[in-house]
């Protein structure tokens, strides 16, 4: 049996499973299954790799580990230097191989979406997946700047900065905190929504609900919307793939 998983704390609400657990059902891959292991620090993590599961061949990593796992990889030199943060693990005789798929699931997600006006970018939290976020927008010629609720280290706003002019300068605003996740869905980040417009791009990499209060607000504004369950399915797909290889 072949044993695939995902690592973090908390995971009540998991996609990974759901998707791998249909997945699996759908392609007939009856020598597979996927498993959650939430565990409560990483210090835990070798407990979970070996000798706790020695059929494990690869994990999915998300919060509050994609930093912090990085020490017990083998190897980083597949994730991108800029990134620093890993969501996906091969394990290869005892080695534990890190990448990043985050990355590649938020580009191909985004780029149709960006028009000629999104040249400058805001992006909401500062957590693992923000600098995966900056490193696609900075590829493409998009400009960004971080808010946080204090400044900090990679951050240059804080969500009080953030006014008219901010929201007008940069049509392209990203929330990569969990705000506005089920069960919290009245939960929304605070910035001025009343200056949004059909010029904005709005993305939230939460999934569930389906349109969070974030994204609710843009749209009555006649803001373009996007949630974060295709770019999951895309950075699922792609694990899979480098789990295969």
């Amino acid at each position: 049996m072949r044993l695939f998983g995902l690592i973090g704390y908390p995971l009540t609400h998991s996609f990974s499973k759901k998707y791998f657990d249909e997945k699996f059902e759908k392609e007939g891959l009856t020598d597979c299954r996927f498993e959650n292991f939430p565990i409560k620090s990483i210090y835990d993590l070798k407990q979970v790799i070996l000798p706790g599961n020695p059929e494990l061949e690869g994990v999915a990593v998300t919060i509050p580990y994609k930093q912090l796992v990085l020490q017990y990889l083998s190897t980083t030199e597949d994730i991108p230097s800029e990134i620093r943060a890993c969501n996906c693990i091969r394990i290869v005789n005892g080695k534990l191989l890190g990448y990043n798929t985050d990355y590649i699931g938020f580009e191909k997600s985004i780029y149709p979406l960006l028009q000629e006006q999104q040249k400058k970018a805001l992006i909401l939290g500062n957590g693992g997946a923000t600098a995966s976020v900056k490193y696609v927008l900075e590829r493409k010629g998009v400009k960004t700047k971080v808010v946080s609720r204090k400044l900090h280290d990679g951050s240059v706003l804080t969500y009080q900065d953030v006014d008219e002019a901010v929201i007008a300068e940069h049509t392209l605003i990203i929330n990569t905190t969990p705000l506005g996740m089920y069960p919290d869905i009245q939960t929304a980040p605070d910035i001025p929504y009343e200056y949004i417009t059909e010029e904005h791009l709005l993305f939230d990499m939460v999934y569930n609900p389906e349109k969070t209060e974030f994204l609710k607000r843009g749209e009555q504004k006649g803001a373009t919307i996007k949630n974060g369950y295709e770019m999951l399915v895309l950075q699922a797909e792609e694990n899979w793939r480098i789990w295969n290889q």
